[in-house]
């Protein structure tokens, strides 16, 4: 589905009156372009590969033409799936594909959360590995005791639909808006391995640091302490 009316016209060539703008005029040329608040910018190959996620692409280039400020919604499962995290956590997933992994696909952030798109099919593969990595389910102690207190990872794929920030212009506070804006027709998407490794390699460093089990019994906080270090 879309947020927009499903129609079968074709975009408008210009020998027709129209009241929009030429989305694509608007976007080209605008590769690494940021507004002042910081959020990138969609290109016109981006916005095309964006709408050719919808069952209506010409239709969505045309709402997209009458209201390039404004949000939208598009369908998961066919040109991408998306993997939703909160917003720091996928920041610090942001920072370890870019430094010590491949990069990442488009990114967005929307109501506290980081979306990353992600390869189609991502959605169905990433909770089972992730449920072989005992993700969120440890036991209150022990040496994955951290693993409890993980964020929830939400995976929409076929039958979802996501809210994508607009394709030019700034946004509310709290609203959707780009971190890395698709500027191809044919974007690289992380698959399921690329983003396990990703919330692995996180949630390991958030870990504390004294993990493992350990040799010495736990301490009685009740237990009388002597100082032997002074002898008679």
């Amino acid at each position: 589905m879309s947020a927009w009316l499903n129609d079968e016209t074709t975009l408008r060539t210009g020998t027709a009156p129209h009241r929009g703008v030429d989305i694509f005029a608007l976007l080209r040329d605008r590769t690494g372009h940021r507004t002042d608040d910081g959020a990138a910018q969609v290109t016109a190959s981006g916005a095309a590969w964006l709408a050719g996620a919808s069952s209506h692409p010409r239709s969505t280039l045309s709402q997209w033409e009458a209201r390039p400020c404004a949000p939208g919604v598009l369908p998961c499962g066919s040109a991408f799936d998306v993997v939703s995290v909160p917003a720091l956590f996928g920041r610090r997933m942001l920072e370890r594909l870019w430094a010590e992994g491949p990069g990442s696909g488009p990114v967005a952030t929307h109501r506290g959360r980081m979306l990353l798109f992600a390869a189609p099919g991502t959605a169905q593969r990433l909770p089972s590995l992730l449920a072989w990595e005992e993700w969120g389910t440890g036991p209150a102690d022990g040496d994955r005791g951290h693993r409890g207190s993980l964020p929830p990872v939400l995976c929409h794929g076929a039958g979802d639909a996501v809210t994508v920030p607009p394709l030019t212009g700034g946004v509310d506070a709290g609203g959707p808006r780009w971190v890395v804006a698709p500027d191809t027709r044919d974007p690289w998407l992380p698959g399921p391995d690329v983003l396990l490794w990703a919330c692995v390699r996180v949630g390991r460093s958030a870990a504390p640091s004294t993990t493992g089990y350990s040799i010495f019994p736990p301490a009685d906080p009740g237990a009388n302490v002597y100082d032997v270090s002074r002898r008679r």
